[in-house]
């Protein structure tokens, strides 16, 4: 009676259960739990096999880096690519397209994000000109000498501006520069060699790499 259990169990179908996932747990199984499962599932008396032969090696696996930083192989001389070598390449190439629009788009939203930060900015800077601008004729005038409270002001207004990224420009004898600079008026100058800025009526602003208000100058030209 012994003998004949024990052949029917070795003549029973040997069922292994190699799902990534457990059904009862919802967990990820570890390489080398599917072939335990199966050997703990299949009947006494049969043979187990090795879980090691059933789980791939870690240092086989693939990853998208590997894949996107694959070449293309070269075609087989004497002969055309297999139907699975000619899918493979296709695959990789839908791959490696996908992922470098995706990286454009990224390169571009993330240049918008900048620009639409500094246009910002920039609209909350504008109003900040005009008293920068009173700062400065205050500043030629006199007014914000020594360590009175007017001069404080001044100062931390002018940080304040600092801090929203505005940098100014314009100085007395610096080269004409008519992408920068707003001519006003020019002035004959005896000795003068070329276009230089002889006097700054309103100083220029910058906003990051974005021109906020060009100089106003007056320009020293050669007298003629």
């Amino acid at each position: 009676m012994t003998d004949e259990n024990q052949n029917q169990n070795q003549d029973d179908p040997i069922i292994r259960d190699k799902r990534r996932i457990d059904p009862e747990t919802g967990e990820v199984r570890q390489p080398g739990t599917e072939g335990a499962d199966a050997d703990a599932s299949a009947p006494s008396g049969a043979p187990a096999e090795s879980a090691d032969a059933d789980a791939p090696a870690a240092d086989d696996e693939l990853t998208v880096e590997d894949i996107l930083n694959a070449a293309p192989e070269e075609p087989v001389q004497g002969g055309n690519l297999s139907p699975a070598e000619q899918l493979a390449a296709e695959r990789l190439g839908d791959l490696q397209r996908v992922t470098a629009e995706y990286a454009n788009y990224r390169k571009r939203t993330e240049a918008g994000r900048e620009v639409e930060r500094e246009r910002t900015t920039g609209e909350v800077a504008k109003v900040l000109l005009p008293v920068l601008d009173d700062l400065d004729r205050a500043d030629k005038h006199g007014d914000l000498e020594g360590d009175a409270p007017f001069t404080q002001i001044a100062a931390k207004l002018r940080g304040a501006a600092e801090k929203l990224g505005l940098k100014p420009f314009g100085a007395v004898g610096e080269t004409f520069d008519p992408n920068v600079h707003e001519a006003i008026f020019q002035q004959p100058t005896p000795g003068a060699e070329g276009e230089t800025v002889l006097d700054v009526v309103e100083t220029g602003y910058h906003l990051g790499s974005t021109l906020l208000r060009a100089a106003k100058v007056v320009v020293a030209v050669p007298a003629s």
